[in-house]
């Protein structure tokens, strides 16, 4: 897959303390995803409210924020920092809600702000057990009644 070249610098939001059914497996991959990122050129801002991940390591990203995961704190953030893209769907549960608080208080409209890993539809879909079930009969899963 080809980079894209209307993304310069990415915000990626952790997932803040390890709590039970978010544990470790989001710290791990949001390092990996801020390598990659950094790898292929790209400028990582990341926020995450947990000091004791190594997601806060000075070498995984050009900048780090250690503050709580709220969509005040993270849209000033993106007020000051003006990420092209803000990825949230290496920080579980807590940073896929924050991207919808985000959305919903439009932060990413009002900073031009992409959403890269799921769009807003995906994740409202996913979270509603409902359109999640239809969404699943459309493409023909068969699913227990």
């Amino acid at each position: 897959m080809p980079r894209r070249t209307d993304i310069q610098r990415i915000l990626v939001v952790g997932s803040g303390p390890i709590v039970i059914g978010q544990a470790c497996e989001f710290d791990y991959s949001g390092t990996q995803a801020c390598k990659a990122l950094r790898a292929e050129g790209l400028e990582v801002v990341l926020v995450n409210s947990n000091p004791a991940t190594i997601m806060t390591d000075p070498e995984v990203s050009d900048r780090t924020y250690v503050e709580p995961l709220t969509w005040e704190m993270v849209g000033s953030i993106i007020e000051k920092e003006r990420p092209d893209a803000l990825l949230p769907t290496v920080g579980g549960q807590t940073a896929l809600n924050l991207a919808v608080d985000l959305d919903k208080h439009g932060v990413l409209e009002e900073f031009g702000v992409k959403l890269v890993g799921a769009s807003i539809d995906a994740i409202n879909v996913a979270e509603d057990r409902l359109k999640f079930r239809e969404a699943m009969e459309s493409i023909g899963i068969d699913l227990p009644d």
